[in-house]
């Protein structure tokens, strides 16, 4: 049975914020709304997006760069993205299936995280980590991101401990949710990062430095 003691009034009225904010922004990635907010002014026209999980931001993303490449698992959710990149005539999109294929923990040898062989060290401007295998992605993607550029994490506070007050955030002082995260945590440490939330779920963005 999962718990409800996160049900709070703060997080109720949380929740419906988030909910409207989504019905009246239906084209906007599902990140919080702090992020959507300041990513328009980060993107940049020449970047070389790459993106771990595709969705509705894989074409909003796509209208502010030059090119992204998007992976995703799902049969489905792959068709999907096809249809409306055709349906939209969005032709900056590289949408890729790639299975999970190994456990979570074997993640580096997957054909989804392998898709980073396929861009050069310090040749990509911005990635999204919102998809599975995250640690693993979020982890293999430092070399392959240019000095300055823009990483985005979704529901990070799953993964790093942190005083965040979203359901399911890992406490201050506690462990990581496994060694790729605190891997990270530790080569990102000197990384300039805004932290956002929105109460429900948070997503954080680092500048490489």
């Amino acid at each position: 049975m999962r718990s409800i003691k996160h049900w709070t009034p703060r997080y109720v009225c949380d929740r419906i914020r988030e909910m409207v904010d989504h019905r009246q922004n239906p084209g906007h990635p599902w990140l919080t709304r702090e992020s959507t907010k300041l990513l328009p002014g980060l993107l940049r026209e020449t970047d070389v997006a790459l993106e771990f999980g595709s969705g509705r931001s894989t074409r909003w993303f796509a209208r502010r760069v030059k090119k992204i490449t998007s992976v995703d698992h799902d049969e489905k959710w792959y068709q999907d993205g096809l249809r409306r990149m055709q349906a939209e005539d969005i032709r900056n999109i590289e949408l890729l299936l790639r299975p999970a294929d190994v456990p979570e923990e074997q993640g580096p040898s997957s054909a989804y995280v392998r898709v980073l062989e396929q861009f050069e060290d310090g040749s990509v401007d911005f990635c999204l980590v919102d998809g599975i295998y995250r640690g693993s992605c979020a982890l293999n993607v430092l070399p392959k991101l240019r000095d300055g550029a823009l990483l985005v994490i979704d529901n990070v506070n799953w993964y790093i401990p942190c005083s965040s007050r979203s359901p399911g955030a890992l406490p201050l002082g506690g462990p990581y949710w496994d060694h790729y995260w605190e891997t990270f945590d530790k080569l990102t440490r000197n990384w300039r990062k805004v932290w956002t939330t929105s109460g429900v779920t948070d997503t954080l963005l680092l500048f490489k430095a």
